[in-house]
């Protein structure tokens, strides 16, 4: 089983981001799970969700013991970096990382300046999928296509054609090549 939390402020794609994960899950018939949690700003507020995937069924929606954190800012790594397990592997967004920031030794950290990319591409909006591109390369939780195919299905689902979003997943992917 996979314990993922993806975490931001409201109006970073956060909840998306978990519910393509979800998505990607439903797709190859996996159990999965997917639980929200944001407060009542919405935009500027915190938001998070909690994702679980599995062969088996899943008794509790909640992620106890992390092997992924999606974190779109230093808030989101405070909070949640403690229930990480060691050797689990942390995705910060790092345009948004204080510099003095300083990550626990037994977890892995992947930074990818995903706000800089995704605005570079002129599309601000797709910072969730530049971090999504970063995701699928470090770990193999799915097949590069198959995750950029779930993504342009899961916006067509609900009217929304983005080009762009396959730029930033690509860019994601390479970010993390480079590094």
């Amino acid at each position: 089983m996979k314990e993922i939390i993806c975490a931001g402020f409201g109006g970073q794609g956060v909840l998306i981001t978990g519910m393509i994960l979800a998505y990607c899950s439903m797709r190859k018939g996996e159990h999965f799970t997917w639980y929200p949690s944001y407060g009542s700003e919405m935009r500027g507020g915190t938001a998070n969700c909690n994702v679980k995937i599995s062969e088996e069924e899943i008794a509790s929606p909640y992620a106890k013991h992390l092997d992924i954190l999606l974190s779109m800012n230093d808030v989101a790594i405070g909070k949640f970096e403690p229930r990480m397990k060691p050797g689990a592997t942390l995705f910060a967004n790092s345009s948004l990382l204080s510099e003095d920031r300083v990550f626990r030794p037994d977890i892995n950290v992947v930074k990818v300046p995903a706000s800089q990319i995704a605005a570079e591409l002129h599309n601000p909006r797709g910072t969730n999928i530049v971090m999504l591109g970063a995701l699928c390369q470090t770990t193999g939780l799915y097949e590069k296509e198959f995750m950029k195919e779930s993504i342009d299905e899961y916006f067509a689902k609900k009217g929304k054609v983005n080009p762009g979003n396959s730029l930033c997943f690509d860019a994601g992917v390479q970010a993390v090549l480079e590094a």
